[in-house]
């Protein structure tokens, strides 16, 4: 296996620090090599790999990284170096140092490697909200505490402690990931627990389920493990995701939602879970043109929404749409009697009209042919006979019956 650790930053300000961790990821028996992503156009201090050598990537050039503009610069510079990355086949692990602009610019390139590829990034905004830089990635935030900007008590120990994080996740002797059942995505929420336990209890002894929690990050993990070839199919029983990015919740998981059906031929079983909800945080962050709607204080940090019949006809044609270019086999499953353990009789979202406003604008919209059907069940998302069909369908476009 690969076993080079990549140490990532700008040498015409942190060649020092750079140096420092190289020495100790060295001691610890590892080969190093430092790749400079400086865009001053500086000569190049103490580098393996220039900060030229890597703009060069940039498609138009490495003229367009050295634009002496320094937002343009390194949005190009990122650009170059996640083209760099991919290039690279001996990648054992990768360790980034840098301040806000510094982290930008190397986390991408973090994120295009596969999950599991050691990741760890030394930052002074990592004690913030560090979403946009993590993504669904695994990588590894270290708060700097002190700038970057040279060595001192603190700086060694965090760097320090950074570089044996990194040197522990090469040199550590993991079990073999490797598995001889095939690995498969299912996305979960609270409300729609009940039914993807009991899917998963049906596969365990024939796949090795992996569920997501669908806040947003979970839904881009789950499919960026399905575009990395790293799951065999999904179950993606719980599409709440589209509600956030619709109407603006704290759980969207971007436009690229479903993206991976386009992009690859993955089997998938997919349903309506939690489509009657929108998520906030505390209400009274709530935006005040929602104020008058159906809300459901689900616990002091999450407050829930109920969705209309007119944003439920809007989700199920923007569905549709996805799995209208899907390029594997689809089964779409529709529970008839309610799509959470909120939208159930005497439940508070609980309104079939919503609902049934949702499942019209799926079958309007979906081109449904052999392998890409649309199928309604008189079932509630949570109930037995529901979790069953989805089994049923999920071994059908897997090949086994």
């Amino acid at each position: 296996m690969a076993h080079i650790a990549y140490l990532i930053g700008t040498c015409d300000t942190k060649a020092t620090e750079l140096g420092y961790v190289r020495d100790l990821l060295q001691a610890a028996g590892l080969d190093t090599l430092i790749v400079d992503v400086s865009t001053s156009g500086a000569p190049p201090t103490g580098a393996d790999i220039s900060a030229r050598v890597v703009a060069e990537c940039h498609p138009d050039g490495a003229e367009r990284v050295f634009t002496n503009d320094r937002g343009s610069a390194i949005a190009a510079m990122a650009d170059a170096l996640e083209r760099f990355i991919k290039g690279r086949a001996d990648i054992g692990g990768i360790l980034g140092l840098g301040g806000s602009g510094g982290t930008a610019l190397v986390t991408p390139a973090m994120r295009s490697l596969d999950i599991g590829v050691p990741k760890v990034m030394v930052s002074t905004v990592a004690s913030g909200n560090v979403g946009s830089y993590v993504g669904p990635s695994d990588i590894a935030m270290i708060y700097s505490v002190t700038d970057v900007a040279g060595l001192n008590r603190i700086s060694r120990n965090v760097l320090g402690n950074a570089a044996h994080a990194l040197a522990g996740m090469m040199n550590g002797n993991r079990r073999d990931i490797s598995d001889d059942k095939p690995a498969i995505g299912l996305s979960m929420f609270g409300v729609t627990t009940d039914c993807v336990t009991q899917v998963k209890e049906a596969l365990d002894s024939d796949y090795d389920c992996l569920i997501f929690h669908a806040t947003g990050t979970g839904g881009q993990s789950m499919e960026k493990l399905a575009d990395c070839g790293m799951v065999s199919g999904l179950l993606d029983i719980t599409t709440t995701e589209v509600c956030d990015l619709f109407m603006g919740g704290i759980f969207s998981a971007g436009d690229t939602r479903l993206d991976t059906l386009t992009h690859h031929d993955i089997p998938y079983v997919g349903s309506c879970g939690a489509l009657d909800m929108v998520n906030f945080g505390p209400s009274d962050t709530l935006p005040e043109t929602y104020r008058q709607r159906l809300i459901h204080a689900h616990n002091p940090h999450v407050t829930l929404m109920r969705t209309t019949v007119d944003e439920n006809r809007q989700m199920g044609r923007w569905i549709g749409e996805k799995l209208n270019r899907s390029q594997g086999p689809v089964r779409f499953l529709l529970p008839e009697k309610g799509i959470s353990a909120l939208d159930a009789p005497g439940q508070p979202f609980h309104d079939p009209e919503a609902d049934a406003a949702l499942f019209d604008a799926l079958e309007a919209t979906v081109a449904q042919t052999k392998q890409r059907r649309i199928i309604r069940y008189p079932y509630h998302i949570n109930d037995p006979e529901f979790a069953a069909m989805l089994v049923k369908h999920f071994r059908e476009v897997m090949g086994e019956e």
